[in-house]
């Protein structure tokens, strides 16, 4: 039974905007209680004001709100443990801050309800939820904040919502960085570089700025590798290991093939790699990948359907499922960011691994330094990781690594300036470096 009476934050929303903005911050207070109580809310009218502590008094703003301009029950709850069953909160750990760019989007509206119900970081760990959108998209995160509301997730602590990541990445143990623009009808690579690399240089020096120091950062916003190479040079109080670019995605998208070509369950594929970038460039290794804990060469014994028809269906997955449903794969995308937070959380079973795009510093494969390459890893279930050693590499594996090396290399010469080096010449422009369709994830 506990003594001690501990006030936690149960879901406190507020809008944290930039100077001189006029975002809103919205409270209303809930009444004390126990988690899944009904919200108290009371007569007096919401008040809408700016919440950024540098907004001078000046500037704030304080208006009546209606149930038409606000949402209604956003509430804080002052929280006793002690009147709890204990069998619910006792082994709770303190919550986990997760900040998450492009909240208001398509992949966000599925990841943060996998992330508020406990499905990512674990039945006993809270989470705080620090959603950052934009100027444009300020009402609509109100409304992600109202479902998050209305849901009931008992994990779930504290939703803050706002447009400036100094203000949402403060303390965050975690921040997802998903926004970002898509790339236009005749755009080239290059300048799709060019635009979204201003937004991750700004979010890299905020969480150099206010983020902690262990804070890890996973860049989903395309083009992802060298979006998470621009965050993690403009960082340089967080750790170089922390930056991870999402391709996990392609990771599950080769096990799948693999296990409908060999009439078995997906379970069954393990020590699959994606090598190199997040785009047709990228390397699905089925050398390595095992089926049933046999070598998938092995049991598929197709060498052309591997090489010929797996390797390309993978690589152009995202494209086709745009050419078929007109939109980008936002759940499944989803699906695989919670399972890379979740194997970074969670001990990698032995003998397995995972893929994931990191640091090539001093990494045991001879792939040039100082760019974002995706490599077999494994973690030991808290949040660091280590790349795994020794995998086969042959003749016709090497060759493309090879080439998704160079295409990285040429994309981390196109933002050499935005990355504090000088000289970097791009040669990204042309057909033969359009290597991702506009808007694949």
């Amino acid at each position: 039974t506990h003594t001690r009476k501990v006030k936690m934050a149960a879901l406190t929303v507020s809008f944290a905007g930039k100077i001189g903005a006029t975002a809103p911050r919205v409270a209303n207070a809930r009444a004390a209680g126990r988690v899944g109580a009904a919200p108290a809310v009371r007569g007096t009218p919401l008040r809408v004001k700016s919440a950024s502590a540098r907004v001078a008094s000046r500037d704030s703003l304080r208006v009546a709100a209606t149930a038409t301009d606000a949402p209604l029950g956003v509430f804080k709850l002052e929280y006793d443990i002690s009147k709890d069953d204990a069998t619910k909160s006792a082994d709770w750990n303190e919550p986990v801050i997760v900040a998450v760019s492009g909240a208001a989007g398509q992949i966000s509206n599925h990841l943060l309800f996998k992330i508020a119900s406990g499905e990512v970081y674990g039945v006993d760990q809270p989470v705080a939820l620090r959603l950052l959108g934009s100027e444009r998209s300020r009402e609509a995160l109100e409304g992600v904040a109202m479902e998050l509301e209305d849901s009931l997730f008992p994990l779930l602590r504290e939703v803050s919502i706002g447009i400036d990541p100094m203000d949402v990445f403060v303390d965050a143990d975690w921040a997802l960085l998903i926004g970002a623009k898509p790339r236009g009808p005749g755009m080239e690579r290059a300048d799709l570089l060019e635009m979204n690399g201003a937004i991750f240089v700004e979010q890299g020096k905020a969480l150099n700025a206010v983020a902690k120091p262990t804070c890890k950062v996973c860049v989903v916003g395309n083009p992802c590798n060298t979006n998470a190479l621009i965050a993690m040079e403009n960082a340089p109080n967080l750790d170089r290991r922390n930056f991870h670019a999402l391709t996990r995605l392609d990771e599950n998208r080769a096990k799948c093939q693999l296990a409908l070509k060999a009439g078995v369950f997906y379970e069954t594929v393990t020590n699959v790699t994606i090598w190199g970038n997040h785009s047709t460039t990228q390397v699905p290794d089925f050398v390595n990948a095992q089926i049933g804990g046999e070598k998938a060469m092995d049991v598929i014994d197709d060498n052309g359907w591997l090489e010929n028809d797996f390797t390309p269906a993978i690589q152009t997955r995202g494209g086709l499922l745009i050419k078929k449903w007109g939109r980008s794969s936002a759940a499944s995308t989803a699906v695989s960011i919670a399972d890379a937070i979740k194997s970074l959380v969670t001990p990698t079973p032995e003998g397995d691994w995972f893929s994931t795009a990191v640091s090539t510093d001093g990494n045991p494969y001879g792939i040039q330094e100082g760019i974002i390459f995706s490599m077999p890893c494994r973690s030991n279930g808290d949040g660091s990781y280590e790349i795994v050693d020794g995998l086969e590499i042959n003749d016709w594996l090497r060759e493309r690594i090879k080439k998704s090396e160079e295409e990285l290399t040429k994309e981390a010469e196109c933002v050499s300036h935005l990355t504090g080096k000088l000289g970097g010449a791009c040669e990204l422009v042309g057909e033969k470096a359009d290597t991702m369709l506009p808007g694949e994830a």
